[in-house]
């Protein structure tokens, strides 16, 4: 991994801890000496809208914008989110999904219908997609707040070129200190649900 460029893309919707988790992949990489460049697009996130972060590992990064088709893995809070950025992904992205549906607004009002054929495209567009029912496990590790923590895990568990020390050093540096149990306890479920 430290030869080349590895581009990580996060997407969501606001209120998913998008932002901590790509604060926690800097740190990491940081950690292992790296350079990181990283970039956060959130206009409406505090209104339940799309949230996306970049995150570019190397030893020398340039951009902090991952270039279209060239995301080696899609990190996704929410199933449809996994489908807004079909641009920057490819057949070889790795896509680590959070198997939840948060309905948009305009859903909830009756105005759209929310996608029903996301797991085929899932089956479809991807070589490698692993599923994980990240806000299940967040609540078995004490609050659904830690879904974000779950999926950083699992990333963990395919990144095999860093220390689960590093991870774990990097979590409890990043998140309030009364949910550092809790967060490392979410860490170890997202990264023991991966079966590879």
């Amino acid at each position: 991994m430290e030869d080349k460029i590895t581009n990580i893309l996060l997407a969501g919707v606001g209120g998913q801890g998008i932002l901590l988790t790509s604060e926690i992949l800097s740190e990491v990489a940081l950690g292992k000496g790296l350079d990181v460049k990283k970039s956060e697009v959130h206009g409406m996130a505090q209104r339940g809208g799309s949230v996306v972060s970049h995150v570019r590992i190397g030893k020398e990064v340039h951009s902090p914008l991952i270039r279209s088709g060239e995301a080696n893995f899609l990190l996704s809070f929410e199933k449809m989110e996994t489908l807004r950025w079909q641009s920057l992904i490819s057949r070889d992205t790795v896509c680590i999904v959070n198997d939840t549906q948060i309905f948009p607004t305009n859903v909830n009002v009756g105005l759209d219908k929310y996608p029903e054929d996301i797991d085929a495209f899932l089956d479809q567009n991807f070589n490698a997609c692993f599923r994980v029912d990240a806000s299940k496990l967040a609540v078995q590790a004490g609050t659904a707040k830690a879904a974000n923590i779950v999926l950083v895990g699992a990333l963990a568990r395919l990144l095999t070129d860093y220390d689960k020390e590093l991870w774990l050093d990097a979590i409890k540096r990043k998140v309030p200190k009364a949910t550092v149990k809790i967060n490392c306890e979410a860490f170890r479920l997202g990264y023991e649900s991966m079966v590879l």
